[in-house]
């Protein structure tokens, strides 16, 4: 099972939803840097689940015990390894659906890959349990980023139809995130709270949007190719579970304008040069042109749900119905704004840091 990432800085992810713990090992971190775990915890904390009256009742302190990697408080050039303690699991909720797979998640599929001996307690190492140790991660290199200018925000930008205001895509600095529910406009963060709470009643779950923005990387990071900067987000941001898409500055929209639109006229001034647009999410040849990096991951409902859904039966191979039980989110998309932040904090690191 390939849970690692990165070239320059290496993340390996481990452990399972039920399991005793997670953890994350981080190879190739500068050593002498001093971590301020106050504001790794803050971090973490916007993802533990639990926390929230619209999120997963299953609760998670979400603390890391660091195992290496510290001296004196500092980086010291030793792998940095951590593990997070599950404490609220409760596989019971699972013993229904070990031979009847939940559609639209992995259970069919990892059944097929392992032969029938995956994990299917919370989904085992398929569960978004596994972003808690992510979210680690990306808070480690968060720090690193931001001691040399740069900077990653988020904020909700849809769930179902209801859109936040998004980012100014050249300016997305001046506006300010709600810090207790992700979004810029408050009014709209009520109407998606609101839409979320109907969902769970109804026992469904629904899907949304996470814009982020990326400030401070400067002209010239990334490669044409296979190591282009989109090609490094994606790829990390497609380990969260449920991303089903990712698109950079206007996205699939630009393939509707003409180039005179789409294009980003640059411009000089006080010594830098600039674009007056930024339709192309500060990215051109996979390489940084010294704009916001702008990005978006589109999340599909979650498919653990409450309402009776057709699935077969893998022991008869019969058809079956199946109604999920347990602990679950109604939108993920909420507890997944650290989570998106975190894979491009260590994409970015990681095209950074050689």
């Amino acid at each position: 099972m390939s849970s690692i990432t990165g070239k320059n800085i290496q993340i390996s992810v481990f452990g399972q939803s039920h399991s005793p713990s997670t953890g994350v090992v981080i190879d190739g971190l500068p050593a002498g840097f001093r971590l301020d775990f106050d504001k790794i915890a803050a971090f973490m904390a916007r993802r533990a689940p639990g926390n929230d009256p619209l999120s997963t009742a299953r609760k998670e302190a979400d603390v890391p015990e660091i195992l290496s990697g510290l001296s004196d408080g500092r980086t010291c050039g030793a792998p940095l390894a951590a593990i997070i303690r599950n404490t609220d699991a409760r596989s019971g909720d699972y013993a229904g659906i070990a031979d009847k797979p939940r559609p639209s998640h992995a259970d069919y599929a990892a059944f097929m890959k392992y032969n029938g001996f995956n994990d299917v307690s919370g989904g085992g190492h398929l569960s978004g349990r596994l972003t808690a140790p992510l979210c680690f991660a990306g808070a480690v290199c968060i720090q690193y980023l931001e001691s040399r200018g740069i900077k990653i925000r988020s904020h909700v930008y849809s769930v179902g139809n209801v859109k936040d205001t998004p980012f100014d895509p050249v300016r997305p600095d001046g506006a300010a995130v709600d810090e207790t529910f992700p979004v810029i406009d408050a009014a709209c963060g009520d109407r998606m709270k609101a839409l979320i709470g109907s969902v769970r009643a109804q026992g469904d779950s629904i899907g949304g949007v996470i814009e982020c923005a990326i400030t401070g990387v400067p002209a010239g990071v990334g490669d044409p190719m296979f190591d282009g900067i989109e090609n490094v987000i994606a790829k990390n941001v497609f380990a969260i579970p449920a991303v089903k898409g990712v698109e950079f500055g206007a996205g699939l929209g630009i393939s509707a304008m003409r180039g005179s639109e789409a294009n980003d006229a640059f411009c000089a001034g006080n010594g830098k040069i600039t674009t007056l647009t930024n339709n192309s999410g500060g990215i051109n040849g996979g390489i940084s042109n010294g704009m916001p990096i702008i990005f978006r991951a589109a999340f599909r409902p979650a498919p653990s749900i409450a309402k009776t859904q057709r699935t077969v039966d893998l022991r008869t191979g019969e058809n079956a119905e199946l109604t999920v039980g347990g602990r679950h989110d109604p939108c993920v998309v909420v507890r997944a704004v650290p989570a998106v932040e975190a894979a491009a904090a260590i994409s970015i690191f990681d095209l950074t840091c050689n």
